[in-house]
């Protein structure tokens, strides 16, 4: 097994590779890490490395027909004010799966990127401060 690098990988197959390229680069501040478009390319966000994977990309292909479509499972940010956030990506045309849900955790709600593939924005809950003793 070879060691670590400084990233996380996620694939992501994607029907478009420079749509979806645009779509995490303008939206969501990643940045292009690689780009073979319109096979494949790669965009980082922090220690997250996605690789999107055009239908011709070598890892489409060694995907199974019957898994190759988007799933459940997503990528998940984490925000600092998640209102605002809905506010800047409605103000760019972009739609929400379904409304912010708010647990014991914190609040999320989840997007699409042109693919279909799930994006979780995710606003941890505040955690009280330790009370001040003089």
């Amino acid at each position: 097994m070879t060691t670590p690098s400084q990233y996380a990988s996620v694939r992501y197959l994607v029907d478009d590779v420079q749509a979806a390229v645009d779509f995490y680069t303008t939206h969501l501040g990643f940045t292009v890490h690689t780009s073979a478009a319109p096979a494949f390319a790669d965009v980082v966000r922090g220690p997250l490395r996605l690789l999107l994977s055009g239908p011709t990309s070598s890892g489409a292909r060694a995907t199974p027909a019957d898994a190759a479509t988007a799933g459940r499972n997503r990528i998940h940010l984490v925000v600092d004010d998640l209102d605002a956030e809905i506010d800047r990506l409605r103000g760019s045309g972009l739609d929400f799966r379904g409304e912010v849900v708010t647990g014991p955790g914190g609040r999320q709600i989840l997007l699409t990127d042109p693919a279909g593939n799930l994006i979780e924005l995710f606003q941890p809950a505040s955690t009280p401060s330790a009370p001040v003793t003089p």
